[in-house]
């Protein structure tokens, strides 16, 4: 049995390849170096077959978990880092962060405009339910973005007030229309918090960034990062959960919140699954490389197609996600119809948009993974509203995410005179 990609969208495709030539041998390069890191990072810690079993119950003693803290550490440079199956997604990792760093009074500045939908019921800046960082009495500013990139004078005035005691930096674009941040630029936002306010915590939102560059953000100031275990450094074998990592009290305070205080991180059972976080930490900057590869060759085979990308195929990536601008509701439900046709999983499947928990407007979302919402594994999604831009991300190979880019394209021809 064979895919229905047409000769066009063949031709295409090769064009394609031969001119990301230079970009894949890039992405390869920071792969190699990032695949040094871990192996020399495991071998430090002398990983042992030992610490694969898991822990029931209260998850006391649980070497295995107790290490990968460790190895997390390392990895990010920084004094300390928690690394749970029991956060349930990204936001919740940073909704613990964000709680263990404020007190009621204190005041929290989002340095790059407003961040990632699901957060905004967390600080209160939207109605989503009681407990958000409002009803705590913790206070909410953001710097709006100039010409969609970071207001440096903006941010260094916002920061100024004694009662910002945390400033949270998002690395990737979310659903807005900006660039991700590289490495560097975060940690020139770091600088200009740190020489404003030095008693601030920065926090990065750094899911969809790790392993992209062989720099991540606790390397040039920040004093946390934040990240989904679904998402870049589960490399696709994680089941569930999110990593903190930077500096002892901040980590110790999320702890506390994830369970309960007098309790923190001694407890958390990891019911078998050690193995697949080390492994898949193991395989992250390979699985990261085959990601990034999809992206472009995605960026680069819609060009060819007649359609404006962010980041373009021939840029610098500082995250695996890659923005298509679409322009209409339809041709969104038929790139994500295509890319659902190339999954392993439910290909059989047509998505259609729906109230997503957490967001103000209709998603569609593609994805036939073997996690469920694992988006370090081929996936697509878009909120419906203007202007029509698809966010496509992931690729466990790159193989797989050529021909399910190949499928979505071959969809969208149907349309792409409309």
């Amino acid at each position: 049995m064979s895919l229905q990609i047409g000769q066009q969208i063949q031709n295409l495709s090769a064009q394609a390849e031969q001119d990301l030539v230079a970009q894949f041998a890039r992405i390869d390069t920071v792969a190699r170096y990032n695949t040094q890191r871990v192996l020399s990072t495991f071998q430090t810690h002398r990983v042992a077959e030992s610490y694969f079993s898991g822990t029931t119950g209260y998850g006391y003693d649980d070497l295995g978990r107790d290490k990968l803290d460790e190895i997390y550490a390392d990895l990010f440079d920084t004094e300390d880092a928690l690394v749970r199956l029991q956060f349930v997604n990204g936001t919740h990792a940073i909704t613990c962060a964000l709680f263990g760093a404020l007190r009621p009074g204190d005041i929290l500045v989002s340095a790059v405009g407003a961040p990632y939908d699901t957060l905004l019921g967390v600080i209160g800046a939207a109605e989503k339910g009681a407990g958000s960082l409002r009803d705590y009495g913790i206070g909410y500013r953001q710097v709006e973005l100039v010409n969609d990139a970071p207001d440096v004078q903006g941010l260094a005035q916002a920061v100024g007030d004694p009662k910002v005691k945390a400033v949270l930096i998002q690395r990737s674009k979310g659903y807005s229309t900006r660039a991700s941040l590289s490495v560097e630029e975060i940690g020139q936002l770091c600088a200009v918090v740190r020489s404003n306010n030095p008693n601030a915590a920065i926090l990065v939102d750094n899911c969809y960034g790790e392993f992209v560059e062989a720099r991540e953000p606790t390397h040039v100031g920040a004093d946390l990062v934040v990240g989904s275990l679904i998402k870049n450094p589960g490399g696709g074998l994680a089941p569930t959960g999110a990593y903190i990592a930077g500096r002892r009290d901040l980590v110790e305070g999320a702890a506390m919140r994830l369970t309960c205080p007098g309790i923190g991180r001694e407890c958390g059972c990891t019911l078998g699954n050690n193995r697949a976080l080390y492994q898949g930490l193991f395989m992250a900057p390979h699985t990261v490389a085959q990601a990034l590869k999809t992206a472009v060759f995605g960026a680069r085979l819609m060009e060819l197609l007649g359609f404006e990308t962010e980041p373009n195929s021939g840029a610098i990536r500082h995250d695996i996600i890659q923005m298509i601008h679409l322009g209409s509701p339809e041709r969104v439900r038929r790139f994500c119809k295509g890319i659902q046709s190339g999954a392993p999983v439910d290909s059989y499947v047509t998505p259609e948009p729906w109230d997503m928990p957490g967001y103000d407007c209709q998603v569609i979302m593609a994805a036939g993974s073997f996690i469920q919402g694992a988006s370090i594994e081929l996936s697509a999604d878009a909120p419906m509203r203007e202007p029509y831009t698809v966010y496509l991300q992931g690729g466990l190979t790159y193989e797989s995410g050529k021909l399910g880019m190949m499928l979505a394209a071959e969809e969208l021809c149907k349309d792409v005179v409309d």
